[in-house]
């Protein structure tokens, strides 16, 4: 199977066949070093916006390679967007959700500092610690960038800066589906999706999505908690503002699997799977 690389700053227009694109700097580095790309040999090529070219390799030199595309697709989204609202945990959990989320297509992730997780974004736009939260956001980004690679997906999920409660509830109040997985929810993930998402997701209200600040007021924001749950105060917040608290079973998952999980159930009720 032909490996992926990106131009995010092609425009589709470029991706037309018998078009020739170059591919220079530490993707083309990576792609003739590690990967021993050669002539001949047949690569896709995407902007990471849903554009999507394939075709061989007519030349490389040692830090560029060019590929002349024999094939060209558009891909676009359909149905809802759907965006994780990740919680910040320790070590390295929050970034195998990211990892793992992309794999599944997730279309958005978006940071959460919620009040029990134990790493701390200081301030995380916050309270003061812009600098520790642009590093953050910026490693999340090439997290999803480089898993959206290994997984071929023609579209880079979108990674947006740190929530906070109150916009969760904001958001959630607007109308908008704000699904919050805890282990004691009255009801389940998959029953609430087979009911509300049936056809289509109808009954959506206006609110952006928290990703992109943008959106059709029919994406589905899905909020995972960190490693010691969402206390009292967040969940009586935010099911008082309208968020569905539900279960995805009868275990209790990692904040690193719980994401990847829901989305799996979220694909088959939107057709996706």
């Amino acid at each position: 199977m032909a490996n992926l690389y990106y131009r995010e700053d092609l425009s589709a227009d470029a991706f037309a066949i018998g078009a020739t694109v170059e591919i220079a700097g530490d993707e083309a580095r990576h792609a003739l070093r590690v990967s021993r790309l050669r002539v001949g040999e047949r690569i896709m090529v995407g902007n990471g916006a849903g554009a999507l070219g394939e075709g061989a390799v007519v030349s490389a030199a040692k830090d560029r390679f060019a590929v002349r595309f024999d094939f060209a697709a558009y891909g676009k989204a359909t149905g809802p967007r759907i965006v994780l609202v990740q919680a910040l945990a320790k070590g390295d959990r929050d970034e195998r959700a990211v990892e793992q989320a992309t794999e599944f297509g997730v279309d958005g992730i978006v940071p959460w500092q919620a009040e029990r997780s134990v790493s701390r974004w200081v301030g995380a736009g916050v309270d003061g610690g812009a600098e520790k939260a642009a590093k953050g956001v910026a490693k999340w980004r090439r997290i999803a960038r480089e898993a959206s690679k290994q997984s071929l997906r023609p579209m880079i999920p979108t990674v947006g800066s740190p929530v906070l409660l109150a916009e969760l509830c904001e958001l959630a109040r607007g109308g908008a589906s704000v699904l919050v997985l805890h282990p004691e929810g009255e009801r389940a993930l998959s029953d609430h999706a087979r009911e509300r998402f049936a056809g289509g997701l109808g009954g959506a209200g206006a609110a952006d999505d928290l990703a992109t600040g943008s959106g059709t007021g029919a994406d589905v924001h899905l909020v995972v908690g960190p490693e010691g749950g969402l206390s009292d105060g967040e969940l009586e917040a935010l099911e008082e503002s309208g968020a569905a608290i539900l279960r995805l079973g009868d275990t209790v998952l990692r904040t690193s699997s719980a994401g990847p999980a829901a989305l799996a159930v979220l694909n088959v009720a939107l057709g996706r799977w």
